[in-house]
């Protein structure tokens, strides 16, 4: 398991789908965003353009670990927004949410597959304004507090710069 955590528009994606592309020449990339609204479609489309006819694409919002892969490395974009469906669907319980994330990490089968598990560290920007807001907040680096220990190697982007904190 590999996971690159960083800010906003540090390079995560762009360094993950490199380093997919190196240990294998047909990669899987599991986008796990929900189709929200037209800025979302348009971020959706973007990312399918950056990958070639050697990606294998599936959109799985919530159950990674039940996708039947074999031998696979594979790129899962992004933990925030695959925690905003846990968080959504548990009406905004956070132990609920993080309890699901949780159990689907531990059954990622890593034995037969490399993970390369994408994030976000919201908690490095500004303060949420609203309650829900700094719940998703804490979330967050709790969930990434838990990949990150279970994870082989951790990489941190900053500015395009992919800096091994782990590993």
């Amino acid at each position: 398991m590999i996971f690159i955590t960083g800010g906003a528009r540090s390079g995560k994606s762009r360094y993950a789908q490199q380093l997919a592309l190196q240990l294998s020449n047909a990669p899987v990339y599991v986008a796990t965003a929900r189709h929200w609204d037209d800025d979302f479609e348009k971020r959706i489309q973007r990312h399918q353009a950056e990958r070639d006819e050697r990606w294998t694409s599936i959109e799985e919002e919530k159950h990674i670990s039940q996708l039947p892969f074999s031998d696979k490395v594979v790129v899962m974009d992004c933990v925030t927004l695959w925690l905003t469906n846990f968080f959504t669907d548990t009406k905004y319980d956070v132990d609920a949410s993080l309890q699901q994330g949780k159990l689907e990490i531990d059954q990622l089968d890593t034995t037969n597959n490399t993970y390369i598990i994408i994030s976000n560290e919201l908690g490095m920007g500004m303060h949420a304004e609203t309650e829900i807001g700094r719940k998703f907040t804490d979330l967050q680096g709790w969930m990434n507090q838990y990949i990150a220990q279970k994870a082989n190697k951790v990489v941190f982007m900053v500015s395009g710069i992919a800096m091994t904190i782990k590993g």
